[in-house]
């Protein structure tokens, strides 16, 4: 099966054919950097990891760019109610941004373009628009697109022109000329930072940022352009526009959006006293964790985030690491094996069914079940069974820890119940017991660790354990 994708702007799963064979051009709209990344950047993060992953285990060139909005009318003023630089804040954020990332085990764009090093592209790319006759420069040194020029706005979030001036808004002294209308240049207030321009000292919009940037590192027309659930309108629909407008190429081949974060059935917002930023969610939960649950659903599905489906993440990555406990993985890469090339099959059709990670599991759960008749059987098989498990893993970014390390770290969110050497001591004493057929204190041993979150595992070496 060749690999699908599910387009939003066709919206349906095309055929994906790259510009270029075996070579992949991939942008992503990233952070505005101005507080700290919450559960909805995690699920972009990670679900543009794992295609990009993907593409990359099927012998793809990947050139995979996530911008950073650095300018921007929250980052200001969250620098004027610190009383800090602009600089200082985003720099601060940035960071914090990748260490959350790093700990997702996310692995880093190629490039991280920021919207300050780019504000000559933004000027000349304004100055295009205008040129082309898709802008025009207020009295007061705004500059807007002018969407009424651009016949197929809309064709991304559907909406058409006469729905948007319906619900328009219009301010008494906005200087635009329609009011759906976009600013692509903000003239400067008084005391905010600015840079020179044609129309004045200023600032770019928002959604020329991505235009600009994305057209610079991978030229006018490029393949694949992803985001979060609420981009299509208006910053996606924009950049189409603006982009469109001012190369007469198409933009983007293939629209890609990842689905919403819910908390317990709603939507995630601080209102509700619901919002999570991942530092919140990593300080209870093990990074290892948070990722798998956020690929065990479809990247275009709603999540929906509790404590239960956290321990349901915990379980399943246990499952999988159980079957890799005391087992030496062998490299598969070359081996053409029947039973290997059976899995990689599934694995593959699972994949190329527009990134169908939950399918991409189940496949991994069967490889599991094979893998643990064969350690039961000594067969053979058993290294290169566990090394497919965890080449598939890297695709999706699991099971690259140490087995005897995760099982037998904090299973139980938060801090440890009991510590390793107080479950070490109290399996001798369990020993002991057993050996002198005491077997209510074995029992009554068994159930303490089993409350504590010890799970139990008897077998002719002696006894494990891991936290469940």
């Amino acid at each position: 099966m060749s690999l699908q994708i599910f387009n939003t702007l066709t919206r349906k799963k095309d055929v994906f054919v790259p510009l270029e064979e075996n070579k992949v051009k991939m942008y992503v709209c990233g952070m505005t950097v101005y507080d700290y990344c919450h559960l909805g950047h995690a699920r972009v993060l990670v679900c543009f990891d794992v295609i990009v992953r993907y593409l990359r285990s099927q012998g793809y060139d990947v050139t995979y760019v996530r911008n950073i909005t650095d300018i921007d009318d929250k980052i200001l003023n969250r620098a004027n109610e610190n009383g800090e630089k602009f600089t200082s804040l985003t720099e601060r954020f940035i960071d914090a941004m990748h260490e959350d990332e790093a700990r997702l085990n996310v692995k880093k764009p190629d490039f991280e373009p920021k919207a300050t090093a780019h504000i000559a592209e933004i000027i000349k790319m304004i100055e295009q628009l205008i040129s082309n006759g898709f802008a025009y420069a207020a009295p007061n040194g705004d500059v807007y697109y002018s969407v009424q020029k651009f016949p197929t706005y809309g064709q991304l979030s559907k909406k058409n022109l006469e729905e948007l001036l319906a619900g328009a808004r219009v301010d008494v002294e906005d200087l635009k000329q329609d009011p759906r209308d976009f600013a692509l240049w903000k003239s400067a207030k008084q005391g905010e930072v600015s840079w020179n321009s044609p129309w004045g000292e200023g600032r770019p919009g928002w959604h020329i940022e991505c235009s600009a940037m994305s057209t610079c590192c991978l030229g006018d027309t490029f393949d694949i352009h992803g985001g979060g659930p609420d981009l299509p309108f208006p910053h996606h629909e924009n950049e189409i526009a603006q982009s469109e407008g001012a190369t007469g190429q198409k933009y983007v081949n293939y629209w890609m959006h990842a689905g919403a974060i819910r908390v317990n059935k709603e939507k995630m917002s601080k209102s509700l006293g619901n919002f999570f930023t991942i530092r919140d969610v990593l300080e209870s939960y093990p990074a290892e964790v948070v990722r798998y649950f956020l690929v065990s659903s479809h990247y275009r599905s709603q999540v929906d985030y509790s404590e239960g489906s956290l321990k349901e993440a915990q379980s399943a990555l246990s499952r999988l690491y159980t079957a890799l406990r005391d087992v030496l993985p062998v490299e598969t890469v070359g081996d053409d094996s029947d039973y290997l090339n059976e899995y990689r099959a599934r694995f593959q059709s699972a994949m190329n069914d527009d990134f169908n990670t939950p399918e991409a599991l189940a496949v991994m759960f069967d490889l599991v079940k094979e893998l643990n008749r064969a350690k039961a059987d000594s067969d053979g098989r058993v290294g290169k069974l566990a090394g497919l498990l965890k080449e598939f893993g890297e695709i999706l970014g699991v099971l690259q820890l140490d087995a005897e390390a995760f099982l037998k770290s904090s299973g139980s969110f938060g801090e440890d119940l009991i510590s390793e050497e107080e479950v070490e001591m109290l399996i001798a004493d369990r020993v002991n017991a057993r050996n002198s057929k005491d077997w209510a204190e074995s029992d009554r041993i068994r159930d303490y660790l089993k409350d504590a979150g010890i799970i139990l595992d008897d077998r002719k070496e002696g006894t494990v354990w891991r936290r469940g």
